[in-house]
């Protein structure tokens, strides 16, 4: 290593370490919060024979998305830290260029289907809500089942499938701009 490239070398390792961490807490909180939401959906007092969006497959698929962020956080941490560590330490144990763009490519190649998960997980879930608020009548009086009235639970498992795709899309930012930052050096 020549000292011409020193700050460059530390400048991409620390911008690993950084995009690491903060991708794997942004995704944290945001998949806690998610993963609370739809708990408690699943586990809400629901009028029986009720058209509940909360159990169809969009829930199921928003899980899905919620497992590949834990398959996108341990990356950030496993992966991009860990990377960022080693373009530190002793020239025999730095990752070859190669070696980090394809981590970084795996980590984007996740979120994109994560974030495709959980974008079809949106559809269905707004899909049914439409359905349940179709079959609502005019303010409600037209239809006199309680149960296919939209419930306020049904907007909080919109708002958990919709922070998963937030998370996500954190992660191929962060993915994308490890990338960037690999292609100028």
């Amino acid at each position: 290593m020549t000292k011409s490239d020193s700050p460059t070398l530390r400048e991409i390792a620390s911008t690993f370490r950084f995009a690491g961490w903060f991708s794997f807490w942004f995704q944290l909180v945001l998949a806690i919060i998610s993963a609370v939401i739809l708990l408690f959906a699943s586990v809400s007092v629901r009028n029986p024979g009720g058209n509940n969006p909360g159990t169809g497959v969009g829930v199921v698929l928003t899980i899905c998305g919620i497992a590949i962020l834990g398959f996108n956080m341990f990356w950030s941490l496993a992966k991009y830290v860990v990377i960022g560590r080693r373009l530190n330490g002793e020239p025999a144990a730095r990752p070859k260029k190669a070696e980090a763009i394809q981590t970084i490519r795996i980590g984007l190649t996740a979120s994109l289907i994560g974030s495709f998960l959980a974008l079809l997980g949106t559809q269905a879930i707004v899909g049914l809500l439409a359905t349940k608020a179709l079959g609502q009548g005019v303010g409600g009086f037209i239809n006199v089942d309680p149960a296919r009235f939209i419930q306020p639970i049904d907007i909080f498992v919109v708002q958990a499938s919709a922070n998963v795709i937030l998370a996500q899309f954190v992660a191929i930012s962060t993915s994308l701009w490890l990338l960037n930052k690999m292609s100028k050096q």
